[in-house]
């Protein structure tokens, strides 16, 4: 059972369809998946350089607080002398 020319140029192209329609969900597939990536490694990027700036504001509210601190204690130590 053979095919005819017409129906060979059918399958061919059929055929060709298929791959170029593979080959083009595939390129989709990998250009999404990179896009992404780049995503998720801006959103990372932005939430480290929160926790960084957080950090920075906790530890100057510990120097502020530590100051506050010391400052009292100070003030209750020349209380007690006089």
């Amino acid at each position: 059972m053979y095919l005819s020319d017409a129906e060979e140029i059918v399958a061919l192209i059929v055929a060709i369809a298929i791959v170029i329609g593979f080959v083009a969900s595939t390129y989709m597939e990998i250009k999404n998946t990179i896009a992404e990536d780049k995503e998720k490694r801006a959103e990372k990027h932005h939430n480290e350089e929160k926790i960084r700036t957080l950090i920075e504001y906790l530890n100057s509210k510990k120097k502020l607080i530590d100051t506050l601190e010391h400052t009292k204690k100070t003030l209750k130590d020349k209380e007690n002398r006089k």
